[in-house]
């Protein structure tokens, strides 16, 4: 019985553990992303190279250690791989990166706490989760939710007042950091375009949980993701970008951030989610967007000489 219950421990602290780091390794390529996006780097480009570094590390991962799934590849299973490349990918990834363009990295990251909300309200009018309204779970998941969007809304329209609590001398950026005088509009739409991030994050989970019920294989779920990404990002860089020499690459910091976004956020994060959707279902995972918030509030202020605000 004893065993039983270490058995039980491990496996629930398991996700919890993953979780973690997931989001410490998306807080990282965030600030990374904010910095090349700030240099000039086309953003299409961007996504572009980040899918193919990823497709490059998961693809010849999955052949290797589930080389058995490619024989339950059904038609159902690669529209639904287009389908995670698609929300998951391209759209996920364009919108993220013009929003960070637009605004800063703890902005995006705070609009992107609308991910469990949007997960709950989408799990629950899919079936996928039940709102259990009478129990105190339920009520909880509930409140969560409004609490995440009353954040959102005062992020967006409330002008708070600028914190500037330390500063390390360190700014990676080439321009003024702060967003605190920006143009409302570029606030604005950089709000919008965090949300349809989140709502992208959130569709793709779904999909995820749906695709893993028949196809249990987080490898082969994170190469299909990738692949179909890399494909639908370059098909778009191609036909935004005609600026040939954004598509040269030297030994530089955009190099590292492309590798890094890919191999790291995509290649080795996107397994990572697939096995934790498929244990915990897509509340559970979606629930530690919030501790990229607090890793990357750190990291900008350090790093990016950023002041902290409440709304804009």
């Amino acid at each position: 019985m004893e065993n039983l219950y270490k058995v039980e421990a491990t496996g629930n602290v398991k996700p919890v553990l993953l979780m973690i780091a997931v989001q410490t390794l998306y807080a990282v390529v965030n600030i990374m992303l904010k910095i090349v996006a700030d240099d000039g780097m086309s953003l299409s480009v961007l996504v572009a190279y980040r899918f193919f570094f990823a497709s490059a590390f998961i693809v010849p991962l999955a052949l290797i250690f589930e080389r058995k799934s490619l024989q339950y590849v059904t038609g159902k299973v690669l529209f639904q791989g287009l389908l995670c490349g698609l929300f998951g990918g391209s759209l996920l990834q364009g919108f993220y990166v013009k929003s960070l363009a637009l605004t800063t990295a703890v902005y995006v990251t705070a609009m992107l706490n609308l991910i469990p909300a949007v997960t709950y309200i989408l799990s629950v009018t899919l079936r996928l989760e039940k709102s259990n309204l009478g129990t105190a779970g339920g009520m909880t998941k509930l409140l969560g939710t409004l609490t995440g969007i009353g954040g959102a809304m005062i992020l967006t329209f409330y002008k708070g007042r600028r914190l500037c609590l330390w500063s390390t001398n360190i700014a990676l950026l080439h321009r003024e950091p702060s967003s605190h005088d920006a143009p409302i509009g570029s606030l604005l739409l950089g709000c919008i375009l965090a949300f349809a991030a989140a709502l992208s994050y959130s569709v793709w989970l779904i999909i995820q949980t749906k695709m893993s019920e028949k196809f249990p294989w987080h490898y082969s779920i994170a190469a299909l993701t990738s692949a179909t990404a890399s494909i639908l990002s370059v098909i778009f860089a191609l036909s935004t970008e005609r600026d040939w020499s954004q598509w040269k690459l030297g030994w530089d910091f955009r190099l590292l951030t492309a590798a890094s976004a890919g191999i790291l956020a995509s290649g080795v994060c996107y397994p990572l989610l697939a096995w934790c959707v498929r244990r915990k279902g897509p509340l559970f995972t979606s629930a530690f967007c919030p501790l990229m918030l607090v890793i990357v509030t750190l990291s900008e202020t350090l790093v990016l000489d950023e002041c902290l605000s409440v709304g804009r």
